[in-house]
């Protein structure tokens, strides 16, 4: 049976690549579509429960749409589910990614002054139109008829060029220390473990699924001693090897994103009742 996580449909439309293998009313290409606003849910129904979430500026691929809700699957990783509509946009493809593990917009390019801001995670994408000075002004799209801003602007210095990439994913993983945990979060406001290790891989130019049983397929088993960057796997959790002693990882035990000894994390989950290690996989980069 096909995954439903990654198999676009949703019994009266599906996207055209599953024509002759599921039932549907209708098949379509779908429209693509950009998220507007911070951070938004992936739901696995309308008003249901969140499975993963989008950050600013990622694409989503609309199939339906209804009372208020879009459904389809996320650019960065083929994920299905349903988000708000409203705060998808056309696409303006984006120039920056969010480098700083935390920023925002604001209204004016002053730091003193006090005004409404717009907080963005790591690994948000934005379209800059120019550069003045330490300050980059965003293209920005809202409603005709929105009461926030008309314009934004962010310190250049939390930008990277969306080509610019990272050659650590330890590294980045290590920028979220601290992060609340949260249950499918993949933002620098709230990460799952599986959220973690998608923004530090997909940062340095790696494809990687959301959830962490599909995260398993990637690499080659690891042998020997833990290296950096590997990747330890129990049943519904990953974590990623900083060195031969240490891992990091999103997890519930801490409510946060945390380093922890390996022999400790493998004890600790062994004591909650969550099994033994399954797997180890080696993820190259470069």
């Amino acid at each position: 049976m096909s995954d439903p996580r990654l198999t676009p449909a949703n019994g009266r439309v599906a996207h055209v690549s599953l024509k002759g293998q599921v039932a549907a009313e209708r098949y379509t290409e779908g429209t693509w579509r950009q998220v507007e606003t911070g951070v938004l849910p992936l739901l696995d129904a309308p008003d249901g429960s969140r499975t993963r979430e989008l950050l600013q500026g990622e694409r989503f691929c609309v199939l339906d749409q209804g009372d208020g809700f879009a459904f389809g699957f996320a650019g960065r990783d083929g994920c299905v589910g349903w988000v708000f509509e409203e705060f998808l946009f056309p696409e303006q493809p984006p120039t920056h990614r969010v480098n700083a593990i935390r920023s925002n917009w604001q209204e004016e390019p002053d730091i003193k002054r006090a005004m409404r801001l717009f907080p963005l995670s790591f690994g948000a994408r934005v379209r800059v139109a120019r550069i003045e000075g330490a300050w980059a002004k965003l293209a920005i799209q809202t409603p005709p008829d929105a009461v926030w801003f008309r314009e934004a602007w962010m310190p250049a210095v939390h930008l990277a060029p969306v080509g610019a990439l990272e050659t650590d994913p330890v590294a980045v993983a290590e920028k979220f220390l601290g992060t609340p945990y949260l249950w499918g979060g993949n933002s620098a406001f709230g990460i799952d473990c599986s959220g973690l290790v998608q923004a530090a891989l997909h940062t340095c130019g790696l494809n990687c699924p959301g959830d962490s049983d599909m995260q398993q397929t990637l690499g080659e088993d690891a042998t020997g001693g833990a290296q950096r960057g590997d990747l330890i796997f129990w049943k519904g959790h990953v974590a990623m090897v900083v060195d031969a002693d240490r891992l990091i990882h999103a997890n519930a035990g801490h409510m946060a994103v945390a380093y922890e000894g390996i022999d400790t994390a493998i004890r600790r989950i062994a004591a909650l009742g969550e099994g033994p290690v399954i797997a180890r996989r080696r993820v190259r980069v470069g």
